[in-house]
């Protein structure tokens, strides 16, 4: 098992604790991005700035304006989400079909703010925001998970098979989607989206037991993650960690 399984459980256990409607971002947000985004939320918030007809009117031409800045559309944006306005909210939704995309990141973090400020309280009910550096569809979150070769070998044919059809059969049992499933010579990558409540390391290991059925070829040590996808030379040094000296040419 990897070392983030104690937080992903952690993870699991705090939803459970917590009554209201759930809302994930879907888009994959850098976290950078995100802590810049909710800090300048915060920041207007504190300001108690209250949305007027001529602010309305000046946030909204300087989305339109092609001279904007990044930063003056960033602060429109987060403005016009903080309004808890219903016109506010359409202006964000109608912006985001065609933003510009050096801000698209930014504005659909403002467009779930406003929504989730509206639904609050008109409906009376907790929302819960959730986002992660993968982002998620409908209820469920994406997450990416790297698993090796218990030798440095590439895997044979009969493993490849094994291999996408035990985890198409578990992770569809527990209600996941797989997204992408990657084979290469002596790992296997997996981006799924999986329920909130998805035990993740009882349902990796399983599938890795299961495959281990028909030759022990994958590596109980795996990395599974919610924050982004390691680069090629992420991977590379994983591996180069797992199999040391022990390479063979193949």
């Amino acid at each position: 098992m990897n070392d983030n399984s104690d937080v992903f459980e952690r993870f699991r256990e705090s939803f459970d604790k917590i009554n209201g409607r759930f809302h994930i971002l879907e888009q994959r947000v850098p976290m950078e991005l995100q802590m810049e985004y909710f800090k300048c939320s915060e920041r207007i918030r504190k300001g108690k700035m209250k949305m007027t007809d001529d602010k309305y009117e000046f946030y909204t031409r300087t989305l339109s304006d092609e001279k904007t800045t990044v930063e003056h559309k960033k602060m429109a944006l987060s403005a016009l989400a903080s309004s808890n306005e219903i016109r506010a909210y359409r202006v964000l939704e109608n912006y985001v079909r065609h933003a510009d995309p050096d801000v698209t990141d930014w504005a659909s973090m403002a467009l779930m703010e406003s929504r989730i400020s509206l639904e609050s309280e008109l409906l009376e009910e907790k929302q819960v925001y959730i986002s992660t550096g993968l982002g998620g569809k409908g209820e469920r979150l994406r997450f990416y998970t790297l698993i090796l070769a218990t030798e440095y070998r590439p895997f044979q044919d009969y493993e490849r098979q094994v291999i996408e059809r035990e985890f198409a059969f578990y992770l569809s049992k527990a209600g996941c989607e797989i997204e992408r499933l990657s084979i290469e010579d002596v790992y296997v990558e997996l981006i799924f989206l999986a329920p909130i409540s998805t035990d993740l390391k009882a349902m990796v290991e399983n599938v890795i037991l299961e495959c281990n059925q028909y030759g022990n070829f994958l590596s109980g040590i795996y990395t599974i993650t919610n924050v982004k996808e390691p680069s090629a030379d992420e991977i590379a040094k994983i591996i180069n960690e797992k199999y040391g000296n022990h390479k063979t040419s193949h």
